[in-house]
């Protein structure tokens, strides 16, 4: 800004803006109660502000409530808005007051502002840019529109890329038969092939769980006004505004049954952000595997070995860590917050609105990029680029007395248990000590505990 001022005046009197700002008083207001954090609304939330200002102009041009050339150059600075053209203008704190107003105004002032200068006469940010509307209804809205644009654009497409990615591993190394693990212990024997399926099982059920969650994050609050009675707003409206949010983003959006619903509670947003949870949870798991896996490389588990990335140490020259997996479970970590936050939030909705509506675009949208990125990181830096030890893991293989296991409905599993300590003991394999111990033979042996087809399940006689 230039540090120059011009006076602007609202209901409560005027006050100072700075000249070059394209915001008014009610803005203006908000910058100087709120600053709390430094953190302004997030840029898909800004987004959605200005999507909804131009479905609302085409709207109420529709019903006749606008004239079709003051819809037009709203439209047109809403759109700018929506594009990202002036976000410098959106100034408030995420910590600002619960219903949103402020950052609804903000919307008002700037787009009035700018479709002013096109109109060549004044546009009014609550007659004109906010006709039909409440902020009460506005944020919510956009609290839905901003996340199910970012789940459908940026998170889906991410674990799609992360699904297909551990598709192909998964083939690569289906023939790879190590040690399994339960307890962090020695287990019966599986492919790596089989661990990422697993992995890929989860993401894709996580996918599955957002795609539902969808059908009711796309509902909007919009036609719901000031306490869910419409008052002020055409019934018509709510309607129109879904069907043109439809055609702009290519996802189908609806007007909310319930509008009391939509303004007094977040559960809708309160679901998805558990379902992101969820996925938090699984590619924490799945981040957490990769190190146990890469781990050592001389004295731990030493299975696979992570994409060389950057030098793991400032004092330790050659090592190297898995840098990308730790980020991963970071990741994980911030969003079980951002969910714990979101909960909070969703349940102080006091009688016709929710109070806590800002932080909930918030830490919605950040656990949506945050899960988007850190899928895409995980496919292309950790899990399509790491390779095999398979000396090393066939080596433990062979020593895994566990394998014993397969004996059990042949020779029982006290006779098996004796077979698994006297070779867990001595260090040598459990085909070895078998054939001491008991009358089965050589080829009895081999076909009972060869580990690829103990991977296969059933039994083997």
């Amino acid at each position: 800004m230039s540090g120059k001022f011009r006076i602007e005046h609202d209901s409560m009197g005027e006050l100072k803006v700075p000249e070059d700002a394209l915001w008014g008083a009610q803005t203006q207001r908000a910058v100087d109660n709120f600053p709390i954090s430094g953190l302004s609304m997030p840029r898909q939330f800004i987004a959605a502000l200005g999507l909804v200002k131009w479905a609302a102009a085409g709207a109420n041009a529709e019903l006749g409530l606008l004239s079709n050339p003051l819809a037009i150059v709203v439209q047109k600075a809403a759109l700018e808005v929506a594009a990202g053209d002036h976000d410098q203008h959106f100034p408030i704190d995420v910590f600002q007051t619960g219903s949103g107003t402020s950052s609804n105004m903000n919307a008002n002032e700037v787009i009035a502002h700018i479709a002013t200068v096109d109109f060549g006469a004044d546009v009014h940010p609550n007659d004109h840019v906010n006709m039909s509307q409440s902020s009460n209804d506005v944020i919510p809205t956009c609290v839905h529109l901003s996340a199910a644009i970012a789940i459908d654009n940026t998170l889906l497409p991410a674990l799609k890329h992360l699904s297909k990615t551990l598709a192909k591993k998964a083939r690569e190394t289906d023939a790879i038969v190590k040690t399994g693990r339960t307890h962090l212990m020695d287990a019966m024997p599986v492919t790596i092939g089989q661990e990422l399926e697993g992995w890929r099982s989860q993401i894709n059920h996580a996918s599955e769980r957002l795609g539902d969650t969808m059908k009711r994050l796309t509902a909007l609050a919009l036609g719901g006004t000031a306490v869910g009675t419409g008052i002020n707003a055409h019934p018509k409206f709510g309607n129109k505004v879904a069907v043109l949010l439809s055609e702009r983003t290519g996802i189908e959006f609806s007007s909310a049954e319930s509008k009391f619903e939509a303004l007094s509670s977040q559960d809708a947003a309160v679901e998805t952000s558990g379902q992101l949870r969820v996925l938090a949870v699984s590619l924490t798991k799945i981040a957490n595997d990769l190190r146990w896996m890469n781990s050592g490389p001389l004295a731990g588990i030493g299975e696979i070995e992570l994409p060389v990335l950057q030098p793991g140490s400032s004092i330790m020259p050659g090592k190297v860590n898995p840098v990308i997996p730790e980020a991963v479970a970071m990741v994980g970590a911030q969003v079980v917050g951002n969910d714990a936050t979101v909960a909070i939030a969703g349940q102080s909705g006091n009688f016709q609105l929710n109070v806590m509506l800002p932080v909930v675009a918030h830490n919605l949208l950040q656990s949506i990029e945050l899960l988007a990125s850190a899928s895409t990181c995980l496919a292309d830096k950790a899990i399509a680029g790491f390779s095999v030890n398979i000396d090393h893991i066939n080596e433990a293989l062979d020593r895994n007395p566990i394998l014993v296991t397969a004996l059990n409905p042949v020779i029982g599993y006290e006779q098996g248990a004796a077979v698994a300590k006297k070779a867990y003991k001595e260090g040598r394999p459990v085909k070895e000590v078998a054939k001491e111990m008991t009358d089965l033979s050589d080829e009895e042996l081999d076909r009972l505990l060869d580990p690829a087809a103990l991977t296969e399940g059933g039994i083997k006689h």
